[in-house]
């Protein structure tokens, strides 16, 4: 470490505007801080460095610079980089959301004796006022579980449990397995490149509509047809508004499926659930969906009366917000649903399904999403609202039980998929309503009556 180490050399930093809740930020390293840094990079490296000929941390630096230069300047750039910038937020107190973009950074070098100048992109929460919290009214719909429900919901495990028979004609609600390509623009660039994409033939409820590579199709029936293995099916679609990778959107989109196989989901034996579940009877097992249901009713309940906090904050808050999501905001936004329909029990399928239709929505639909995401920050902010180890673990298993799935194994998905951070806010956004929701002047009414009323709005 030279002597100079422990002088402050300040950064020259500014800040533009770069768009709603965007800031690029300017910042000059001074060459000292960059030779210092190059310097301690290289003793660093000089310590642990064996090169043949020499005893480890023998060799001299002059041999070692020129076999690990590369090294030296990644690790000395991405030092500097990450202490400039983190100081940078400090002391302008930026309310840093999601990961720094620097597009240039990569071509930079550090040189001995110049400075170093970056340019950073962030995205920053919004400054707006929020609305009063207090006495919001809110509807409490009371979800009862009926017979039928029961019924259906055993008729969904069956299906889950059941087997897949291979088919050589496919017929509506049939699944088809293949390779898929999408390719798209001006210049057909390639998006997707799927071996073992699997498309569902679109059954009589869906009126047509189908999903293949995320995106959704409105003919997709008349498009697809019914192709047996071997056949290859062209799909043209408009690149949907909210996709989270921005090259798609707008874009005239072809996808090139090749069908490998066709299958058959057979419903297992409501008996032969039973066994493999470890019910003596169906009645043992029905009661244990009823009450399973039940559970979910009352999530069903709480997640409606937090739809009304969010419209409430929605509309009594003002600030401006992007024409256009960037990536990073329609990932955030889909992985934000993606995440609530796993806490309402919604299954796997269906959830890509809603996936494909909210990258579908309207900008206007996708901008509320993200206007929402800046509210319910501020107000846990406010509320000072902490997301505990037991909540997160509790989260977790509510959400492993409704997929039907070991605890441990959706927390190691969760995990190895960085979503552990969308756990977190998922939680700390409930309990921000939830918070509200206490102060809030409550009215019961009847399940119909608020569908009624859902349906007016």
């Amino acid at each position: 470490m030279s002597d100079t180490a422990a002088i402050e050399r300040p950064n020259t930093v500014r800040i533009e505007d770069a768009g709603p809740s965007r800031k690029k930020l300017f910042i000059e390293i001074p060459a000292e801080t960059v030779d210092e840094k190059l310097s301690d990079s290289l003793d660093t490296l000089a310590v642990e460095a064996q090169l043949p000929g020499f005893r480890k941390g023998r060799a001299p630096r002059q041999l070692i610079q020129k076999r690990f230069g590369k090294d030296i300047q990644r690790e000395a750039k991405s030092a500097i980089v990450a202490t400039a910038f983190q100081k940078a937020v400090e002391d302008h107190k930026l309310k840093v959301v999601g990961d720094p973009i620097a597009e240039k950074l990569g071509e930079t070098e550090l040189v001995h004796g110049k400075p170093l100048t970056i340019e950073i992109d962030v995205e920053v929460m919004p400054e707006f006022e929020l609305p009063s919290l207090d006495g919001i009214a809110v509807r409490k719909p009371t979800f009862e579980v009926t017979d039928q429900m029961v019924d259906d919901e055993l008729r969904k495990i069956c299906i889950n449990e059941g087997e897949l028979e291979e088919r050589q004609n496919p017929e509506p609600g049939d699944y088809l397995t293949g390779h898929g390509i999408m390719t798209g623009g001006d210049d057909n660039k390639e998006f997707y490149n799927i071996n073992g994409a699997v498309v569902q033939v679109p059954p009589p409820d869906k009126n047509g509509k189908g999903m293949i590579l995320g995106v959704m199709v409105d003919d997709f029936s008349s498009q697809l047809g019914l192709p047996t293995p071997g056949a290859n099916v062209t799909i043209k679609v408009k690149g949907p508004e909210n996709h989270e990778v921005e090259d798609i959107r707008g874009k005239d989109l072809t996808i090139t499926f090749k069908v490998d196989r066709v299958d058959r989901i057979l419903p297992a034996d409501e008996q032969a659930v039973c066994e493999r579940y470890g019910y003596e009877n169906l009645d043992q097992l029905k009661e244990t969906i009823r009450s399973r249901l039940t559970q979910r009713a009352i999530i069903q309940q709480q997640v409606a009366m937090r739809q009304q906090i969010a419209k409430h904050l929605i509309d009594n808050t003002s600030f401006e917000l992007p024409e256009r999501l960037t990536d990073r905001q329609a990932t955030r936004t889909l992985d934000r649903r993606r995440m609530e329909l796993m806490y309402r029990g919604v299954p796997a399928m269906e959830i890509e399904h809603h996936m494909a239709e909210l990258r579908a929505a309207s900008a206007e639909a996708a901008r509320s999403e993200l206007k929402l995401f800046f509210i319910l920050n501020a107000v846990a902010d406010q509320l000072d609202v902490k997301v505990t180890d037991a909540e997160m673990n509790g989260r977790i298993a509510q959400m492993a039980m409704e997929q039907g799935v070991r605890p441990e194994k959706l927390r190691q998905d969760i995990i190895s998929g960085n979503r552990a951070g969308q756990v977190y806010q998922q939680i700390r956004e409930h309990k921000a309503m939830d918070a509200i929701l206490a102060k809030a002047q409550i009215t019961d009414i009847s399940a119909d009556e608020y569908n009624k009323t859902i349906a007016k709005a």
